[in-house]
């Protein structure tokens, strides 16, 4: 019987599928410690989204993380982090200097493996990493990236197993060195059928006793069906995770696994009643933390839009964040163009990203009206060469869009000579922010950006979705929507004033006011509202003009998507001119720049640096 090993990404993968990357530290490492007892010798425990969620949502740093995981599992298990090629941990691909200290940092830090994968499959974007990662003194384990294509487009070739098991020839003939080779589909949408040709194909191409890997989710319910076809072709070792983070848009549990290869000639060689015991441990560890419903599903719309499950939930947690979750259906269902125009990339991170942000503009601003920037960058080659040619129109609007012309060149080469990329770039901004220049903070600055910067400056916001902050926010919307109120302790028209306001600001239509026992009819529209008496044998009350917000005329200036502001460019008073930038919008890790539609004079702003806006609300007039 052979014995077929695992991984267990609960720790990493798991968090971003199930929770959006936001998990805290201390919540999870007894369970990690347990499951080290019940066997586990192999956990992917960072990397991925889960470095830049520690400082944009969590409140902690990834390197200490990182410290305390090997601190709990000892030494002599394997602790693995996934790296993004030439984006390493990051959504924007660095210079060598930065890619060689990403190595060197989580080798300092306790990690033993990192898999590198790029989802171009542009072999130029693994060598130099994958170089960097042996160079360290680390392990480095090679990713081939899979996704199966929606039926009914026009491409033979890209995705299939020779297209796959070419890809892994060039790595063999571009001497990139490696330790092992995985065959990760981020967005588990590869059909069985091919994953089998494919390990087939691999064990047959390389030397005996390579090690190879598989890696899938089970976002459109072929997770067990992959993994088995997978270990009947000759793997050695399948990702598996543990409830509450498994299944759906996570990975197949290692129970459910050990289940299905009972009775073959297969096992995983576990003690299921410790698993049992971890899971339940593992289950409370993390009843506080709210998983969104989509995290488990199974989505039967993900093989015709392949959206990974790492992504699926992060995507629709920061959707959440904007008010913009509405829009998840139809966005998911704008992908299948998305992916198809932009040259077949694998759906995996930064990519996916790229695609769902894309998506998202074409939902909310019009198909191709805006191509963002990292979709753009994408289709023009600044990220390495696509698999397939992208659409020449959606090439030619990229250029006039983002004034580039399309390129060939290294991504590397480009990146070494950007002027805010590099070791030195974010040496200097440290110093003009009066921060220790550390490695740790260098490589924090080059992969986070301005939030890392105001991570190191004490400007940590907590981003995770709790239960208790949902149930919260679900019974003060119940609340806004019936508009309740019991006080008694001022006069009834001030109190209506008072309790109807805020509601001004976004709602219309009609509610129903309780004050003392006394109902009233409130009717909002175009931020004024009108309140009569409803209870039997009561005089009228009515209050004509309760808008809080100021009836502004003049030319609006309107944000182009659902978001965040960032930045406000203008004050009141400046001249402005046509086409000039006025403010800085953000949504789904995506900043847009609100241009002003006309020349003039700036009369009024309506918000500020952290308001949520809508597309198309007003941002400021101008006459």
């Amino acid at each position: 019987m052979k014995k077929i090993r695992f991984m267990d990404v609960s720790f990493r993968d798991g968090f971003q599928s199930c929770y959006g990357a936001r998990v805290k530290t201390e919540d999870f490492l007894p369970v990690l410690e347990a499951a080290v007892h019940a066997g586990t010798d192999n956990f992917e425990i960072g990397g991925g989204a889960r470095f830049q969620s520690l400082y944009f949502y969590c409140q902690e740093d990834a390197f200490e993380m990182m410290d305390a995981c090997r601190r709990v599992v000892g030494p002599d298990i394997n602790l693995q982090t996934l790296s993004r090629g030439a984006n390493v941990v990051g959504l924007v691909s660095q210079s060598r200097d930065i890619i060689d200290l990403h190595a060197k940092l989580f080798k300092k830090h306790g990690v033993s493996t990192i898999r590198n994968f790029d989802a171009l499959m542009d072999v130029r974007n693994l060598a130099w990493s994958g170089q960097c990662i042996v160079n360290a003194g680390l392990k480095h384990q090679v990713v081939v990236a899979l996704m199966g294509l929606p039926p009914g487009l026009n491409e033979s070739y890209c995705h299939t197993p020779k297209f796959y098991l070419d890809k892994l020839r060039e790595i063999l003939d571009a001497g990139i060195p490696f330790d092992s080779v995985a065959f990760k589909d981020a967005s588990g949408t590869t059909t069985p059928a091919v994953v089998y040709e494919t390990v087939r194909g691999a064990r047959a191409m390389l030397p005996a006793g390579t090690v190879l890997e598989f890696h899938t989710h089970d976002t459109a319910g072929m997770g067990v069906a992959c993994n088995y076809a997978a270990i009947e072709a000759g793997i050695d070792i399948i990702d598996l995770a543990m409830a509450p983070v498994s299944g759906g848009t996570a990975e197949v549990d290692i129970l459910t696994m050990w289940h299905r290869l009972r009775g073959t000639d297969y096992t995983l060689d576990i003690d299921h009643e410790k698993y049992l015991n971890v899971e339940s441990m593992f289950i409370e560890h993390m009843d506080k933390y709210y998983m969104p419903p989509e995290a488990k599903e199974v989505n039967p719309v993900i093989p015709f839009s392949p959206m990974p499950g790492g992504a699926l939930t992060a995507n629709t947690q920061m959707m959440r964040d904007h008010d913009t979750l509405h829009f998840f259906p139809e966005v998911i269902r704008n992908m299948r163009e998305v992916v198809a125009k932009g040259g077949f990339g694998a759906s995996v991170t930064p990519v996916s990203q790229f695609y769902f942000q894309q998506a998202f503009a074409n939902t909310v601003q019009g198909p191709w009206k805006k191509i963002v920037d990292g979709y753009g960058r994408m289709v023009l080659g600044y990220f390495g060469k696509t698999p397939a040619e992208p659409d020449p129109e959606v090439v030619r609007l990229a250029a006039e869009q983002l004034g580039l012309e399309p390129t060939v060149q290294d991504v590397h080469d480009i990146n070494d000579r950007h002027p805010d990329l590099g070791v030195e770039h974010n040496r200097k901004l440290l110093r003009e922010a009066h921060l220790p220049e550390t490695d740790e903070n260098i490589f924090i600055a080059a992969t986070c950006g301005a939030k890392g910067i105001a991570f190191l400056n004490g400007d940590k916001p907590l981003g995770i979705r709790y239960k208790k902050d949902v149930e919260a926010e679900a019974e003060a919307k119940k609340d806004e929507e019936e508009l309740k109120v019991t006080s008694s302790s001022k006069a009834l028209p001030e109190r209506l004033q008072e309790l109807i306001r805020p509601a001004t600001r976004g709602l219309s239509g009609n509610y129903l006011v309780m004050v003392d026992g006394k109902s009233f009819n409130v009717v909002i529209a175009d931020g004024v509202a009108m309140a009569q008496s409803v209870a039997p044998g009561m005089h009228a009350v009515t209050i004509p003009q309760m808008a809080p917000v100021q009836q502004h005329h003049g030319i609006p200036v309107t944000a182009p998507m659902p978001g965040n502001v960032v930045s406000v460019a203008v004050k009141v008073g400046d001249s402005v001119v046509e086409g000039q930038d006025v403010a800085v919008t953000e949504a789904m890790k995506m900043e847009a720049s609100v241009k002003s539609p006309a020349s003039g004079l700036v009369i009024a702003i309506t918000v500020k640096p952290g308001d949520s806006v809508s597309a198309g609300q007003a941002i400021m007039y101008l006459e």
